[in-house]
């Protein structure tokens, strides 16, 4: 099921180690990984400051692309949960004034997505 999510771009949890070990050079003093996901080669993590999406681009995936979203910037979200036949979450977030979702992102059903979305709340509202 883990090959079949991936081709299907759902997101799966990755550990604050492992993305402070690999992507530390972008957090800034005293920022730290609270939770983050893996999206095929791309990388998103909720930290104790900011969303930040790595997008890593071309064939080689050597051109990165990093997206930083401090929480206040966020002005809402929308959960859709997985359902019986589903086997995707989603989740949508919102920028300022913005008409469509500047993030959406898939998670598979071993993801709490309940648990995602209270993190989020707890950090935007």
């Amino acid at each position: 099921m883990g090959l079949f999510n991936k081709i299907l771009g759902n997101a799966s949890e990755v550990s604050s180690e492992k993305l402070q070990e690999k992507y530390g050079k972008v957090l800034i003093t005293g920022e730290q990984i609270e939770l983050g996901f893996k999206l095929m080669r791309d990388v998103f993590m909720f930290t104790n400051k900011r969303l930040i999406l790595i997008d890593h681009q071309g064939f080689s995936g050597k051109k990165t692309e990093v997206l930083s979203l401090p929480y206040k910037s966020i002005s809402r979200f929308s959960l859709e949960s997985a359902g019986t036949l589903d086997l995707d979450a989603e989740l949508k977030i919102w920028i300022s004034s913005e008409n469509s979702p500047t993030v959406s992102k898939k998670f598979n059903k071993t993801i709490d997505i309940y648990e995602v979305q209270k993190f989020l709340a707890e950090k935007v509202l």
